[in-house]
């Protein structure tokens, strides 16, 4: 049993939790469907922790495998009472607990960054909006075994440089920074700088993405319609034609980016659990179609 933990800074949208559920359901159903290519073997927990209105934070005496920390309309920049405490609470984490594997997701990305020192700002108004495909660095494309991910993305805040001690992933023209991972000090890999390191995933404790691999299709057009008047209509009609993946290009699983094949299972490699050694990945044991919620009765 794998013990996770999500720090839940926003709600979804109405519509899309009225459809599919908050941050929490969305992070299981990436989990679990990227846990299905990987072992049938392996189950999961998730608790969930609202550390905006509640501030409440996973106790020091309750052991979990990985915590995840989710997106937010809000802006990590911002001078509120809620956020101060996350940025303070992800750095003793990262400081004091070297086994916990740590995941941000946009904001959560945003938020560790400023926790290792590093910075948040306004993107100068640029939004990236949508699949947008990440040109990944030698070490990213060592951790994904790609040469680049196609990530669903909605954001204007960003983070422009690496923090202290930790290492960049891929980068897109709007923002430098799509990606990091911080390596466990015991276990730095040794050809960490050279073009084609060799990565032990379970040797990575921090790992962010500035995109959304938790998003679908429905999921980005619901959003591309509640901030439509916010985005603008060029902006808004360009990321409609790009909301189910890169016009003209293919992915093996058939879905619009690879949160679930690449990112997901680069999460469940983070944590310990692989494809077994000569086993083939069957890609058709997950939809990637996340189901609605069911209808109250």
């Amino acid at each position: 049993m794998v013990k996770l933990a999500l720090l839940i800074c926003d709600d979804t949208i109405p519509p899309v939790n009225a459809l599919y559920g908050n941050y929490g359901r969305l992070l299981n159903h990436l989990l679990s469907e990227s846990l299905a290519r990987i072992s049938s073997d392996v189950t999961f927990t998730l608790d969930a922790y609202d550390v905006v209105n509640e501030m409440e934070y996973p106790p020091d005496s309750d052991h979990y495998d990985g915590l995840f920390i989710s997106g937010s309309r809000a802006s990590s920049y911002e001078d509120k009472e809620w956020i101060n405490k996350l940025v303070a609470y992800v750095a003793r984490i990262i400081t004091e607990k070297p086994s916990l594997k740590l995941f941000g997701i946009c904001f959560g990305h945003q938020i560790i960054a400023k926790a290792l020192g590093g910075s948040c700002v306004l993107n100068n108004g640029l939004w990236e909006v949508s699949v947008t495909t990440v040109r990944l660095t030698p070490l990213g494309k060592a951790i994904f075994g790609s040469d680049q991910l196609d990530m669903q993305q909605i954001h204007r805040d960003h983070v422009p440089t690496v923090p202290p001690n930790a290492h960049l992933l891929g980068s897109t023209d709007v923002t430098p920074n799509q990606g990091m991972v911080l390596f466990d000090p015991a276990s730095v890999p040794a050809d960490l700088n050279s073009d084609t390191p060799s990565i032990p995933l379970t040797s990575i404790h921090v790992l962010t993405v500035q995109g959304h691999p938790e998003f679908t299709e429905p999921i980005m057009r619901m959003l591309l319609d509640e901030r439509a008047e916010k985005l603008g209509e060029t902006l808004v009609n360009e990321a409609r034609l790009r909301a189910g993946g890169v016009p003209g290009r293919h992915h093996p699983d058939g879905l619009a980016c690879d949160g679930v094949g690449r990112i997901g299972k680069v999460i469940w490699g983070v944590l310990g659990v692989v494809l077994p050694q000569g086993e083939v990945e069957e890609p058709q044991g997950a939809s990637g179609v996340l189901p609605q919620k069911p209808e109250a009765r």
